[in-house]
């Protein structure tokens, strides 16, 4: 069996890491999407809660899982079976990064990336825009998956209420 894995935060999840899932989803066998814990990271949403989140949204897909990491992805990697790394790359800048990435985790466990061109609708979609957007009042709907914009709303209301 081929397992992927598609790392990140997914703070929150887009419908451009949605196209990724699905798109991974139908070259492997199984794709696990791998919430990292960084807990010195703050995020607007729990940990919990994007594994909440998640969840909904890749429920459709019986071939995609959620699942959590911490520490090195390699080492997850080794424990789950899994084979490649899945990445998104929106732009140049972003292959920069990843190709490095991509160079430790071969030299450091022999996992292979792929990398996936991101849909031109979300060539300029990031969470961190999102969240932005949505702090501000702006409409993200269409950018991120349903059950996102729902919790969204009611966490930014709860924020600025408080």
């Amino acid at each position: 069996m081929r397992t992927a894995v598609c790392p990140g935060s997914f703070d929150p999840v887009t419908n451009g890491h949605l196209d990724v899932f699905v798109r991974a989803a139908a070259m492997a066998d199984e794709v696990i999407v791998g919430v990292l814990i960084n807990h010195t990271k703050a995020g607007l949403f729990t940990i919990e809660e994007r594994i909440e989140i998640l969840r909904e949204v890749v429920a459709p897909y019986p071939n995609i899982r959620v699942d959590s990491f911490h520490g090195l992805l390699v080492d997850y990697c080794r424990d789950q079976g899994v084979t490649a790394i899945v990445k998104g790359l929106r732009a140049i800048s972003d292959f920069d990064y990843e190709l490095q990435m991509a160079q430790m985790n071969y030299r450091l466990a022999g996992v292979e990336t792929v990398f996936i061109t991101t849909n031109p609708l979300y060539s300029f979609l990031s969470s961190s825009l999102v969240k932005e957007v949505a702090k501000f009042g702006g409409d993200v709907e269409g950018l991120v998956p349903d059950a996102v914009l729902m919790r969204l709303r009611a966490k930014l209301s709860d924020t600025m209420g408080a």
